[in-house]
């Protein structure tokens, strides 16, 4: 639900004292893009706001504070992906630390060595912890104190070597093999294999010893008064509840054998919801067809899709927008349109159309093409970054003024990309000076009432543009943006009414970091929590 704060802090419900963006880049990424200028320079709602990002952003043109980070090859991580039926762990280091340790040096944070004095993120949360607690007073000091040196701050090394000798099965035992420790193992072969062949999970039989004393009810759930072993590999799962005398869920019976099942209540692929049903939501607890916001039944006569969701092949959201060569591929949006659609409003490939949105328009392009449905346009992703004056991406980012009167706002822009000399030769190769037009800046948000998640699909109506329009100008009203927000708003059903259990949300369902069961609570006015 991040794409909501600036209408959250707008409603009242809370005020931040200090706010981090961190790699994220809300003002072009999300949609409503001026409530989130209006929120990030508002004193009253967010006190001071911090950008972490290792490069320029829209958003980091608002922040109080920009702190640079490494890029992937000036910081540690750990990654994995589902590329085949295996589960395996990668580690990422900084090239410039790891190299001038390996030619003997002793190096401390990789600031020491990045260019730019560039601190990897996660030496700066354990630093910006150490000094905000420095006597232990506030209780944040013993998570990030060495337990190797205590009295030191824990260092990275020492925080990875932690995980990669308590939290990553088998890891230990090869290392050892090869007279190595985990730590060592992975600065030296980068990743390790876990497990392969793991298959379907939810097809695992469960040990015998992992269900004594096992209970079954009618539905084939099988439950235990076993402990929940011990295990190094802290996968977060659903937390399913116990029977009525408190045994742990543990699996389900399927012909006999008692399987692992899926992360449901039921522990089965569950046709019928009934978490759906039991929180106010009975018509859609069976998969059923929803006519959305965009179907024919709900738009104007004069009302089209625009798909704003379709990606380019060379393009990965805005992530390769630094990418000289995918950037001289792909660098403009134009508005995908049905050469009908194109004849009944005059205009052809290359014309300027204005695409009006609920809260306001932009301004791009049409490319007429067959490729497309009748009543259908589309303007892809990626594109459309922009800068506030000349400093920033050049390659990628056109300089654009802002103007700003009351609620409403508007974006001009005043000059392309353009050839510029600099340390990379290919710079001043740079033949073309349009990057695209920022369409996200014009939709409201479009919270979906069950999950929350954002409805991106918009109805608009596409004109041929005026002559007072030019390429890439953005017109919206953030008042207008409100009164959508509190119309789809309006749609949930809170759970002060629907809540079968007093609790604020399933408390079965996923969440990484599950707050403890007590916070799942209502609490009435004037009540603690």
């Amino acid at each position: 639900l991040s794409f909501l704060l600036p209408h959250l802090l707008k409603d009242g419900r809370a005020k931040l004292d200090v706010y981090f963006t961190r790699v994220y880049n809300p003002v072009w990424t999300n949609p409503d893009g001026f409530s989130w200028i209006e929120a990030l320079t508002d004193k009253d709602l967010i006190g001071c706001h911090v950008a972490l990002t290792p490069v320029w952003n829209e958003t980091s043109y608002f922040a109080d504070y920009i702190l640079p980070m490494g890029l992937g090859s000036e910081r540690h991580d750990i990654h994995s992906y589902e590329t085949h039926d295996s589960q395996w762990l990668g580690f990422r280091q900084p090239v410039m630390k790891a190299a001038r340790e390996r030619l003997g040096e002793e190096i401390g944070d990789t600031r020491e060595v990045n260019p730019g004095e560039v601190w990897e993120e996660n030496e700066f949360w354990l630093e910006l912890s150490w000094r905000i607690d420095p006597d232990g007073r506030l209780g944040i000091r013993q998570y990030v104190e060495s337990k190797k040196n205590p009295g030191d701050r824990l260092s990275v090394d020492e925080y990875y070597e932690w995980i990669f000798e308590n939290s990553v099965p088998g890891l230990p035992q090869k290392a050892a093999a090869e007279g190595l420790k985990p730590l060592e193992f992975m600065r030296r072969y980068g990743a390790f294999e876990i497990a392969t062949k793991v298959g379907a999970l939810y097809e695992e039989t469960i040990p015998p010893e992992e269900i004594e004393d096992g209970r079954q009810d009618d539905f084939g759930r099988v439950y235990t008064t076993t402990a929940k072993p011990a295990s190094p590999n802290i996968v977060p799962l659903p937390t399913i509840d116990p029977d009525s005398e408190g045994r742990r869920f543990v699996g389900v019976n399927i012909d006999g054998t008692i399987r692992r099942g899926f992360p449901t209540p039921s522990g089965r692929l569950e046709f019928f919801s009934r978490t759906l049903a039991d929180w106010g939501w009975q018509e859609v607890a069976l998969p059923t067809y929803i006519r959305s916001h965009v179907h024919p039944e709900n738009m104007a006569a004069d009302q089209s899709v625009l798909i704003s969701t379709f990606r380019l092949a060379m393009q990965i959201h805005t992530r390769s927008s630094n990418a000289k060569w995918l950037n001289e591929i792909a660098h403009t949006n134009p508005l995908w349109i049905h050469p009908s659609f194109a004849k009944r409003i005059g205009v052809g490939t290359g014309d300027l159309v204005r695409v009006e949105t609920e809260i306001g328009y932009f301004v791009v392009h049409a490319w007429v093409t067959e490729g497309i449905r009748p009543e259908v346009v589309a303007c892809s992703h990626h594109m459309g970054r922009w800068k506030t004056h000349e400093q920033g991406a050049r390659q990628m980012m056109a300089t654009v003024k802002l103007d700003h009167q009351n609620t409403e706002w508007g974006l001009r822009r005043e000059k392309g990309v353009e050839a510029y000399q600099s340390s990379d030769p290919d710079t001043l190769r740079i033949w073309w000076s349009d990057v695209g037009v920022h369409q996200n800046l014009t939709f409201p948000v479009h919270p979906d009432p069950v999950s929350g998640m954002h409805c991106w699909h918009q109805a608009v109506r596409v004109k041929k543009a005026t002559e007072e329009d030019k390429y890439g100008d953005i017109s919206v009203d953030t008042k207008k943006s409100r009164d959508v927000y509190r119309k789809w708003l309006a749609m949930t059903r809170t759970a002060d009414t629907y809540s079968p259990d007093g609790t604020r949300r399933p408390y079965w369902m996923l969440r990484p970091l599950k707050p403890a069961r007590e916070f799942y609570r209502l609490t009435r006015e004037n009540e603690p929590l």
